[in-house]
Order: structure tokens, then sequence, then C-alpha cells
């Protein structure tokens, strides 16, 4: 199987951005563990030196890691939630749509691995906490724009993001007959 590296004689170099992808992955598959520095060298088939080259030390790529997770997450949230006057309610339901469709299979375990690592790590739960709120805030800021009060646009925030990771965790499709009646009753109830 061709790893698509160039034998060279010398370990190839990677740029900042490749260590954090691997790392992210790394996250995805095996946790917070997984962001060991000789792991991840020997997962991106290169040396430790070249770590170092673009990182202080462990806390540094940790941190890089938490940032990209962090800023990709409220880029994102903030792409769906943007209507312009007048798309309101078709931004709500295609926000819920896409959240509650599963197409990043990445995606949710980085997720979990994240919250997983908030439990034990301040920065981390400090990061997760930021991207909370701001997925809370986006969707309430469309919600009131619809005309909801602050109150109920809040809340129905909170029933969004219940229901879109709840929906992602389980295997919905194997016990109801019809998943997308299902997820369209479900969206119509969030969104009034």
């Amino acid at each position: 199987m061709d790893s698509g590296i160039k034998k060279t004689g010398h370990p190839p170099r990677l740029d900042r951005g490749t260590w954090i992808k691997g790392a992210l992955s790394a996250l995805a598959e095996e946790g917070p563990a997984g962001l060991r520095v000789e792991m991840l060298a020997k997962r991106l088939h290169v040396t430790k030196g070249s770590f170092y080259w673009h990182f202080k030390d462990r806390r540094d790529l940790v941190d890089a890691v938490l940032d990209e997770w962090k800023d990709g997450r409220i880029d994102d949230i903030r792409k769906q939630t943007t209507a312009r006057p007048g798309e309101e309610p078709a931004t709500l339901r295609h926000t819920i749509e896409v959240y509650s469709a599963g197409r990043n299979r990445k995606g949710l375990p980085i997720e979990l691995a994240v919250r997983e690592w908030a439990r034990r790590d301040a920065r981390a739960a400090a990061v997760v906490e930021e991207v909370d709120a701001e997925r809370l805030a986006c969707a309430a800021r469309l919600f009131q724009r619809l005309g909801l009060s602050r109150d109920e646009a809040q809340a129905r925030s909170v029933l969004l993001y219940a229901y879109v990771f709840g929906f992602s965790l389980m295997r919905c499709d194997r016990f109801l007959p019809n998943v997308a009646a299902t997820k369209d009753w479900i969206a119509h109830k969030i969104s009034g």
C-alpha cells in the first residue's frame, strides 16, 4: 500500500496544520490519549523532531487542537444560522436537517472525544462551554428573528441541540419505521 510519502532517505516534513489534522484524527479514534507526541509521529510517519519544529511542547499541540475544533464549530454554526430577512424559517429547518443528518462520521467522534476530555481538563471544558454558548446563541437569535420571546428562543435552542446530539447517538433506523418522517415531525415541533 502506497502511503503517498516519498522515500528520500529523510523523514518528510509536515506543516503545523498537518500535525493538527493528524491529531484530530487520533482524537476521534483514541480520545485524548491519542495526542501523545510519539504516537502521532509514528502515525504520521515522521520523527518527533518534526513535531518540535512546529510546536513548543505537547501543550502547544493540545491548545492548537482545541482551538481548531472550537473555531471550526463556531464558524460552522454561524454559517448555518445566518439568514437573510424572510428566510429564517427555511434557514432554521436547514440547520436542524444539517445537524441531525449524521453526514460527517468523523465529526461526531471528535465531538464526543472533546466532551469526554472536557470532563478532566479545564482548558477543554472552557472550549466546550464556549462552543455550546455560541451554538445556543446563534440558534436563539434565529428563533428570535422568527418572533419568539428571548426565553422561548433560548429554550428552543436547547431543545434543538438536545435533539440533534441525541438523535446522532441513536440508531433510530433500527426501531423507527420511517426515520425521515419522524425527523420532519420533530423539526416541525422545534421550529414551531
